[in-house]
């Protein structure tokens, strides 16, 4: 019975042992790399992407509606001024011209026949066989007809100036820059047909957000380079629109530069505007990869020497200066930070400074060149053997 009795309390330990929740894992200590925070100078330049545009582009389009017959203007082509760019169809309008012609020889021969009769008339009144009504009347009717005539006279110049405006020319040199309708195609008066970029200086248009237009004042320099490379152009700001873009919400910057040195017009260049330049300004740099979104914002790890922990630390990120971020408060100077395997600590975890191999091959190398002396004046003299 009694052996039976020991059985039992032996099944129970050992079910109760099987059911017990096991010892926690501990967590693996993390090899981190850290960089001491240190305040540094930073100079700030920033560059606007911009374009380089012709100071006058206009639109050119027809006076009169009508077919275009034909175009002899293409993109890019250079043209002189009063070059032909493009023509309408002149058929209708010199049919009007014609008729408006016609009626201008009309209204003269009434105008003759008036003139005559007023003659007359003032001759016989002369000899009083007319009355004075009678001859103010005939003078009323050559008045009428001198106006008539001369109101088809300006009917026939302005059908005549209609006719001529089939025929669309430049007003000015400069290079085709988009071509806005093609032969056979019908278009009202005054739709865009050509537009031409006149020759002459050049500007630089960029845009600027309204924080930065505020400091941007006409007449500042600003510095242009080429996007593909070449040698800087120095500018000055010669407008700055007065109101923002509806779209955008930027406003644009336009600056004059010198023809001669001017980059093909349409290039991208990047504008560099001095007024927003700052030099030596001392700030706290972090790599990107130190950070880590936390909530809504940035966060960091600091770690703490004596207990060799990390612990999240809340940032605010400035701007970014290459690859590493403008830190505007949040750190101290002095503080050691994780800036590698951020992702995988947790708060009050245990680490370790990370040491890469070409460090410690090189603290091993030193420790093999110890001389031998050296080596065995650290090794403490045996005790002498008691007699």
């Amino acid at each position: 019975m009694a052996l039976s009795t020991g059985a039992a309390c032996l099944a129970l330990a050992a079910a109760l042992a099987g059911c017990s929740r096991p010892a926690p894992v501990e967590e693996p200590i993390r090899a981190v790399k850290v960089q001491a925070v240190a305040a540094s100078g930073i100079e700030t330049a920033p560059e606007f992407s911009a374009e380089v545009r012709a100071r006058v582009e206009s639109q050119l389009g027809f006076r009169v509606a009508g077919k275009i017959l034909r175009r002899q203007a293409e993109l890019g082509q250079h043209v002189r001024a009063g070059e032909v760019l493009a023509q309408l169809d002149p058929q209708d309008l010199r049919l009007a011209a014609d008729a408006a012609r016609a009626q201008q020889a009309a209204a003269l021969t009434n105008r003759d026949l008036a003139a005559a009769d007023l003659q007359r008339y003032r001759e016989l009144r002369a000899r009083n066989f007319i009355s004075g009504a009678e001859l103010e009347r005939r003078e009323s009717t050559w008045k009428a007809a001198q106006a008539q005539f001369d109101q088809t006279r300006a009917q026939s110049s302005s059908q005549a100036n209609q006719a001529a405006y089939t025929t669309l020319t430049a007003d000015a040199a400069g290079i085709v820059t988009a071509v806005d309708a093609q032969p056979g195609q019908v278009v009202a008066a005054g739709t865009p047909v050509v537009r031409i970029a006149q020759d002459g200086v050049r500007d630089v248009v960029f845009a600027v957000p309204e924080d930065r237009a505020m400091l941007m004042r006409p007449g500042s320099p600003v510095t242009v380079r080429g996007w593909a490379g070449g040698g800087e152009i120095e500018g000055r700001v010669r407008e700055v629109a007065g109101s923002a873009d509806p779209v955008t919400r930027t406003y644009t910057v336009k600056v004059a530069i010198d023809a001669a040195n001017s980059p093909p017009l349409g290039a991208t260049v990047y504008a560099r505007p001095r007024a927003l330049s700052r030099t030596d300004t001392p700030v706290l740099k972090l790599p990107t990869s130190a950070l880590r979104q936390e909530g809504g914002g940035s966060a960091v790890w600091v770690l703490d020497r004596p207990t060799m922990t990390v612990r999240s630390q809340p940032v605010q990120v400035a701007t970014a200066d290459g690859n590493q971020a403008v830190i505007a408060s949040g750190l101290n100077a002095g503080e050691l930070v994780v800036v590698a395997g951020v992702h995988v600590l947790s708060p009050g975890q245990k680490v370790s400074i990370y040491q890469d191999r070409l460090t410690a091959g090189a603290a091993g190398a030193a420790a093999s060149t110890t001389p031998a002396s050296a080596s065995a004046s650290a090794v403490p003299p045996a005790p002498a053997a008691s007699r």
